[in-house]
């Protein structure tokens, strides 16, 4: 994927260059070389192999003789690990993915939205002796599987806009890459408050995820549960809709510093006579 850089001169320039060549190593491969780094960004490979190099000289990555090319470096390592420890959103997840895990018994995860995609924070494993895992702190697009469906479902319509004009690679052959295809699957996902996927990200797994709002109602992030698809069958996946989207509600209250004292507890199911969720009991679809 290529990424349009500024070409204008100044200060925000060359930090915009700086941060988008660090970015190259949050969803590209584990290291990366001057010629694939200046053709990605479209920036001089002078311009870049100067940035790399003062990068290297503080730390923030660090260069390997042997391929000729730059990988993270211990301070970025650093500083990725802090801003884990620090985030509000993993740090009120964490017991409600955890509440969702013992429920379930699949792996759950907290996803954060970022510029240009969104990242796992963190995930409580699943019981099963066959179980999903995922990485975490690695930047993933948004229109392909189910937490990136979410999110972007729940975004705003420019940052929609701009998500669905950007080159959609098919992650799996599962993925959906057609624009119109994904405007239309995100509309669905909006109304219904969820989101679930079949090896559109990973082949072989299944995943269910419900948006988590911040200030103002705008989403940062989404809960997830997910697991191999022998076992998240379609009927599966009805059953784990309800405590997926009432899990990632907490989080949204918790957030907000509406949480109930005492920790996570399992709020109540799908109305019995409507099978809605608990966000649209009155027949309506929430508005966020």
């Amino acid at each position: 994927m290529r990424v349009q850089v500024p070409e204008a001169t100044g200060g925000t320039s060359s930090s915009e260059r700086v941060a988008d060549i660090l970015l190259l190593f949050s969803d590209g491969p584990r290291t990366i070389g001057v010629t694939r780094a200046a053709r990605e960004l479209g920036l001089s490979k002078a311009v870049v192999h100067r940035i790399l190099q003062s990068l290297t000289g503080r730390g923030l990555v660090a260069y390997d003789a042997a391929s000729r090319e730059y990988g993270l470096g211990p301070a970025a390592a650093s500083l990725g690990s802090r801003a884990l420890r620090d985030s509000d959103l993993r740090a009120v997840a964490l017991p409600h993915l955890v509440d969702l895990r013992d429920r379930l018994h699949e792996t759950a995860t907290v996803s954060a939205k970022v510029p240009g995609g969104r990242l796992f924070l963190d995930q409580v494993v699943g019981a099963h002796e066959i179980t999903m895992s995922v990485e975490v702190g690695r930047r993933l697009p948004l229109h392909a599987g189910a937490v990136g469906k979410c999110i972007l479902a729940f975004s705003t319509p420019d940052e929609i806009d701009l998500a669905l004009s950007r080159d959609l690679r098919a992650v799996t052959q599962a993925t959906v890459v057609d624009p119109d295809r994904l405007r239309a699957e995100l509309a669905r996902i909006r109304a219904d408050g969820h989101a679930a996927s079949v090896g559109e990200r990973e082949a072989g797994a299944a995943s269910v995820a419900a948006p988590v709002l911040g200030r103002a109602d705008v989403v940062v992030g989404a809960v997830s549960v997910c697991g191999p698809r022998f076992r998240l069958t379609d009927e599966r996946i009805a059953a784990v809709v309800p405590d997926v989207v009432a899990a990632a509600a907490l989080v949204t209250d918790a957030l907000a510093g509406r949480a109930t004292p005492g920790g996570p507890r399992r709020p109540a199911g799908p109305d019995s006579a409507t099978g809605r969720s608990p966000l649209d009991r009155d027949g309506q679809s929430l508005t966020f």
